[in-house]
């Protein structure tokens, strides 16, 4: 992983739009990577953009790896969806919370020791407030790392790593537990936007609604949408410098926009500062897409 920005980063950007299937004037493409590096050389630390919309696609530092941290969520509930589909998973069946499930950021499943919750409850405490206890409960009712890793697999995901549970797997180990956001953005695009999605409508609807009740990054994405949009999102934060947010925007007219946003920050930097870099990265993509 290297930090900084330079003409590398613009080329890369540049060949991974032509992969991503666009075709944008090179001066606008240029004119958007700049702003970019501006943004990054005025924070420090590292960033990583995609998105995709109606045949239109936009990239910084799109091949580049970063920890996902909590954003792993969206999927790890949509891998349980689709058990939920096949018969092999209730979204009543009650699951007992014991004090052992226990690691930091409880919300949801803290209060519920000693009792059960459902696996619904769990989907929906893991996708809107984060649960790290009821993420790692999920995974090991799914069957294990192995089974999340297939799930990637199975929507044609074959390069995130998936290697350890909350809360371990925010700490930065060379590739462990990362992504690419021009990854991120297929993943995206396959469940929640491609007509041909795995998701039933049932299932989508539920995810959907998650992504879009969580009350979590409002100083992320929703920062940097105009008036009106609405956003259907999961956020991940590192604690010592990343700050993420991946998902669906959809404004009032128009195609829905899919956008995952990776920022690796410096230590010294706030939260406000981190945050702030997502919402400014947003506002300049929408600006480049003629969005804004």
């Amino acid at each position: 992983m290297t930090v900084g920005a330079d003409r590398r980063s613009v080329l890369t950007g540049l060949g991974a739009l032509g992969v991503m299937g666009c075709s944008p004037l090179v001066g606008e493409t240029l004119s958007f990577s700049r702003e970019m590096q501006a943004l990054e050389a005025r924070h420090g630390g590292r960033l990583g953009l995609a998105l995709s919309t109606g045949g239109r696609r936009l990239a910084y530092r799109p091949d580049e790896r970063f920890v996902y941290c909590s954003t792993f969520k969206m999927y790890l509930a949509a891998a349980t969806l689709l058990r939920v589909q096949a018969g092999e998973e209730r979204l009543d069946r009650a699951i007992p919370v014991t004090q052992a499930d226990m690691v930091n950021h409880a919300p949801v499943t803290e209060p519920a020791i000693g009792g059960t919750l459902t696996i619904e409850q769990l989907m929906k405490g893991t996708v809107e407030v984060s649960d790290n206890p009821a993420a790692n409960i999920l995974i090991r009712e799914l069957g294990g790392l192995d089974a999340l890793r297939a799930f990637y697999r199975g929507i044609g995901d074959v390069d995130t790593r998936v290697d350890r549970l909350e809360p371990e797997m925010n700490r930065l180990d060379g590739d462990k537990d990362t992504i690419t956001p021009v990854q991120s953005v297929a993943n995206i695009h396959r469940l929640l936007v491609s007509s041909d999605t795995p998701l039933s409508a049932a299932s989508k609807t539920l995810l959907m609604r998650w992504l879009v009740d969580t009350p979590t990054g409002m100083d992320r994405i929703k920062a940097g949408v105009p008036t009106g949009w609405i956003v259907a999102h999961k956020t991940g934060t590192g604690g010592y410098g990343p700050v993420n947010d991946i998902g669906v925007l959809y404004p009032p007219s128009g195609d829905p926009i899919v956008m995952a946003a990776y920022f690796h920050a410096t230590r010294e930097s706030t939260d406000a500062q981190r945050e702030a870099v997502i919402a400014d990265a947003t506002r300049i993509a929408l600006s480049a897409l003629g969005r804004a």
